[in-house]
């Protein structure tokens, strides 16, 4: 997973990390650690990240720019 891009999507909303955690259901401690590389959501999770954001699946794990 690329940590990077899911920061840089939800920065680009201009959304803060409990924002997102509220959008999505999670506590904004998860959201943290997925941007900091120490937990990796699961793939169900990538698959809502990637509806919400608008972008593929691919491009959150970072094969595809």
């Amino acid at each position: 997973m690329s940590k990077t891009r899911i920061k840089e999507l939800r920065e680009e909303r201009k959304l803060s990390q409990e924002q997102l955690g509220k959008e999505l259901g999670f506590k904004y401690n998860t959201i943290s650690n997925w941007e900091r590389g120490t937990r990796e959501p699961d793939i169900q999770t990538i698959k809502k990240l990637a509806g919400f954001f608008n972008v593929s699946t691919d491009y959150l794990l970072g094969y595809v720019d």
